[in-house]
């Protein structure tokens, strides 16, 4: 991001030791996004739509990012199409253009998409006139989303469960605002202290959001108690097996965890099964863990786990993100060493990952690649 923030020709100054970042807006910025910088990360796609809205134009390679199965963008397409952007496609990039400006329309997504959601809320806070969208998705991240555009003076309100009214405005205000705790290193932590039967305390983050993750850790035996924005997690002595687990849209079983649960299913006393119905292909982490001694099998959309007593340490190779997390929080309770390659990817989800497990005692380190 901070990469793709320059190219664009915007200051940016990270401010480590408050966890702040500071952007500063560029009477000159760039309206083309290269293949060098979009093939690292599928959310460069969501550029598009602030661009075009906001200038008028853009050119954006196809989106990169995590090797999880087909992520078409049509729905990113189809959507800022009817909104009044015009677009073709030559040599892998994306020539949009709308000469005078983006217009409000009605549009209901075809099917639930986070990226799609946030592409057309940002695009239409820019837009002529009223947007409504219908269908969108509604995690967390989209209402924080909504709650910062708003603080800037964007007009965003939502009028059902899964329906957004956005009325365009002229420009948007710089502001001061503080980001939400990441649910999904939230999670990835709780499953970590849940199969070290370890104990955690884990602060910023509202409970509430991962409630349905909790409660699937608690029917693992794991003891949690919650209060304002706290987490307290015991993990259990023995991890009983969940026969079956579903990923959906938001409030359910987030697909980002589909991975650690794997690996904690991976050691539990029994058999489960983890079906995706999100992406029904991302399964590369499984022969990785099969390889530290789980026994796991796909078919489809769904993992077939079958408790193991003890995982082995062994050389493994991360995909994606997720399957990177699962991989070292497998790592963690496998019998020797456990040397995991191409972590580059993890560093894309998770700040300084191998610090916060180090502070909490594990035996982790990085090495140069």
């Amino acid at each position: 991001i901070n990469m793709m923030l320059r190219f664009f020709k915007k200051r940016v100054i990270f401010l480590k030791n408050k966890n702040t970042i500071k952007i500063y807006n560029s009477k000159k910025i760039r309206t083309y996004l290269p293949y060098s910088i979009s093939k690292t990360m599928r959310g460069s796609i969501i550029c598009l739509g602030g661009l075009v809205s906001k200038y008028g134009k853009a050119i954006s390679a196809y989106p990169g990012g995590c090797a999880i199965g087909t992520r078409p963008i049509n729905y990113h397409l189809d959507a800022l199409k009817k909104l009044g952007m015009k677009y073709e496609i030559k040599k892998g990039y994306i020539y949009a253009t709308a000469k005078n400006g983006l217009k409000g329309n009605n549009i209901k997504f075809k099917k639930i998409s986070v990226g799609a959601t946030e592409n057309l809320i940002i695009a239409a806070s820019l837009a002529k006139g009223k947007t409504i969208l219908k269908n969108c998705a509604i995690e967390p991240e989209i209402k924080d989303l909504t709650n910062f555009l708003s603080s800037a003076g964007a007009n965003i309100k939502w009028i059902g469960k899964r329906t957004v009214q956005i009325i365009g405005v002229q420009k948007l205000k710089s502001i001061n605002y503080t980001v939400m705790g990441d649910r999904i290193e939230t999670g990835t932590m709780a499953i970590a202290a849940a199969i070290t039967g370890g104990t955690l305390k884990i602060k910023g983050l509202d409970p509430k959001i991962i409630n349905t993750e909790l409660n699937l850790l608690k029917k693992t035996g794991a003891k949690i108690k919650v209060s304002k924005n706290k987490i307290h997690i015991n993990g259990p002595e023995k991890i009983k097996s969940i026969k079956n687990i579903k990923t959906k849209e938001f409030p359910g079983i987030p697909t980002d965890l589909q991975a650690q649960w794997i690996a904690l299913m991976s050691i539990a006393n029994g058999a489960s099964k983890i079906t995706d119905n999100i992406y029904h292909d991302r399964f590369s982490h499984v022969p990785e863990l099969n390889r530290l001694g789980a026994e796991i099998t796909t078919d489809k959309n769904s993992a077939f786990v079958k408790g193991v007593n003890q995982l082995k340490g062994a050389q493994v190779m991360s995909t994606d993100i997720r399957a990177s997390a699962s991989l070292v929080i497998a790592g963690l309770i496998a019998k020797g060493r456990t040397d995991i390659s191409r972590i580059y990817h993890i560093d894309r989800g998770y700040e300084c990952i191998e610090e916060k497990f180090q502070s909490l005692g594990a035996k982790i380190y990085r090495e140069k690649e």
